[in-house]
């Protein structure tokens, strides 16, 4: 791969990341510290809702059941990872008015680009297939939808974004943050329902050595990584946080990106809260009690109401899975858009660039849950976001390039602490799908 440094390869002027929504948030210029955070907050949690999504919940839940709370370390190391990783993003954003998808269209040779595209768009099919499926099952368990209805009905979260960004994109920030408020206090709720026990809890945010010399722990941890680090959104992050009007200057940019970084670091300690809960109310209710093999979402809803004496617990189980649904497809079709358009340069009138992105991902689970259906879902899910950790190399290694390439981004290029500490990242992810690899090949 060619150093985004080669300066034997200018940079392509070309349209902005996210043309309907871009610079339209106005920046107070002469505004307290509060007034100034509050017109940057809103990207973070665009970014931050991939990291609850369905697939999330797969993979906690079979971790809770299966191993208790020792899979909290992985949440927690998982959730440091991408906060540091969506630091650079809007670094990157700020600095360079591009976001990540045209930065390697423009600075990479094709041979290198087009199967980075390609890279992006097998994590945007994997995400949004367990989105789409989680999604249709909070449908099945609340409404008593089928599964196939309703995978074809999120299709119609297309024309949603559509509506929500003709009126702004403060419009669509504030849906999500509402269903994010929402979440957390249906688990708020539920973990106070499965009365968890606080110190198990505590030392399961200690790393053990058993998350990686056990190949089925080693197998849902890089799910919990993929699910949690999102290659997709990274991309994403480079791109909505351009949609805020900031000062064009050197001071301007350095405050967009202290205050685009605060914000995205809020919004994700929230993500890994509701993550955390996921698998704490998955470990004090099934694993406690000696269920320690669900994996399905169906099965945790049907034992949840018996287990912990009240319905309560369950229908508010189905209700935040179905808003962590429709939260993330939402932002997974955005970062379709950010992907297609930055790779490819190929533009299309707003509905039709919608229904394209969303197709990409909903043939495949259309598919997938036809075949299938209700049976086998879990497998599945926690399969997809394997298939999100195998991809992340190839958005986390071009990230570095860049955001430690002073050449280009000159007194905004990344610190040496956040550059040693992101390729350490990197090293770990590729060494630990690389074991994985190993372990599916040769068994242990």
């Amino acid at each position: 791969m060619n150093s985004p440094s080669d300066a034997a390869v200018p940079p392509v002027a070309g349209p902005p990341s996210l043309p309907e929504v871009h610079r339209s948030v106005a920046v107070p210029n002469a505004a307290g510290f509060l007034r100034k955070l509050f017109a940057f907050m809103g990207p973070g949690y665009l970014v931050a809702v991939g990291y609850m999504d369905p697939g999330n919940w797969a993979t906690s839940l079979a971790g809770g059941s299966a191993f208790g709370y020792t899979l909290l370390a992985v949440a927690l190391t998982s959730s440091l990872m991408a906060i540091l990783l969506q630091a650079l993003c809007a670094r990157i954003g700020v600095a360079t008015g591009r976001d990540l998808a045209q930065l390697c269209r423009e600075r990479f040779p094709k041979p290198v680009a087009y199967p980075l595209w390609l890279f992006a768009e097998v994590a945007i099919c994997a995400t949004d297939l367990a989105e789409l499926i989680g999604t249709a099952i909070a449908l099945e368990l609340l409404f008593g939808i089928p599964l196939l209805y309703g995978v074809i009905l999120t299709a119609l979260d297309a024309f949603l974004i559509l509506w929500l960004q003709n009126k702004g994109v403060r419009w669509l920030e504030a849906l999500i943050f509402g269903f994010i408020v929402l979440i957390f206090g249906c688990f708020a709720v539920q973990i106070a329902l499965s009365d968890p026990e606080w110190g198990a809890v505590l030392r399961g945010y200690i790393p053990a050595a058993s998350i990686v010399t056990n190949e089925t722990q080693l197998y849902i941890a890089m799910g919990i990584l993929g699910a949690t680090v999102m290659p997709h959104n990274l991309y994403l992050h480079t791109a909505v946080v351009q949609s805020r009007a900031w000062t064009m200057d050197d001071a301007g940019k350095k405050e967009a990106i202290r205050f685009a970084t605060i914000d995205s670091t809020i919004a994700l300690s929230l993500a890994l809260l509701v993550n955390s809960a996921i698998l704490i109310t998955a470990a004090a209710t099934f694993h406690t009690s000696g269920n320690t093999e669900v994996a399905e979402i169906q099965d945790a809803y049907q034992l949840m109401a018996p287990l912990l004496g009240s319905v309560l617990a369950a229908k508010l189980f189905a209700v935040a899975l179905l808003l962590c649904g429709l939260n993330a497809t939402v932002t997974a079709t955005l970062a379709g858009q950010v992907v297609m358009e930055g790779f490819l340069r190929f533009r299309l009138p707003p509905v039709f660039r919608r229904l394209v992105t969303r197709l990409i991902a909903i043939i495949p689970a259309v598919v997938v849950t036809w075949m299938y259906g209700a049976s086998g879902t879990a497998q599945l899910l926690i399969l997809s976001q394997v298939i999100l950790s195998m991809q992340l190399p190839f958005a986390v290694i071009p990230l570095m390039m860049f955001a430690s390439d002073k050449a280009r981004m000159g007194a905004f290029a990344a610190p040496r602490w956040q550059v040693v500490t992101g390729w350490v990242i990197a090293a770990v992810i590729v060494a630990l799908n690389v074991k994985v690899l190993l372990n599916v090949a040769f068994g242990d």
